[in-house]
């Protein structure tokens, strides 16, 4: 990336992660107790279920189908050289596994990671047990999977 794109590059990020922060926290989303609500299927029959994120969930969705149909016509974003693109496109174990970690974790928690970093903004008890638990199970599955290089050599044997 050139100097002459980093500047507006870094403050469409500020913005953009400062927008996404006021989302969480608007839609409650930084709450862990009304995603654990949300999350609780079993409260349905005593009307203790809150389905109240499943509308931010299917307008984040809406967004995004939007977003990506407008980016696909354009050659690069405004402010990089290139879209960056998943490395891997393929549903594998190392996905399924972790997206069932994930979920595990934000069921028992309430809170992902998106939520936590603008919670440090408010800094509830407890965030620290949850920030250094998400670092070292971050941690942890690096050791355990390879990423980058490693994986794509592993995967092409």
């Amino acid at each position: 990336m050139s100097q002459t794109t980093r500047l507006p590059y870094l403050a469409t990020a500020a913005l953009s992660g400062l927008l996404f922060g006021a989302g969480l926290y608007v839609s409650q989303m930084v709450d862990p107790l009304k995603v654990l609500r949300f999350l609780d299927f079993g409260a349905i029959p005593a009307g203790g279920w809150d389905p109240s994120l499943a509308f931010v969930i299917v307008a984040a969705i809406g967004v995004m189908f939007v977003a990506v149909r407008i980016g696909r016509k354009q050659k690069a974003p405004l402010f990089d050289l290139a879209f960056n693109e998943p490395e891997f496109k393929r549903i594998d174990s190392p996905l399924v596994v972790g997206a069932v970690l994930f979920g595990i974790g934000w069921g028992m928690s309430g809170i992902c990671p998106g939520p936590a970093l603008s919670l440090i903004a408010f800094w509830p008890p407890d965030l620290l047990i949850f920030l250094v638990a998400l670092f070292a199970g971050s941690y942890a599955g690096g050791m355990i999977i390879p990423s980058g290089r490693d994986r794509r050599m592993a995967v092409a044997r």
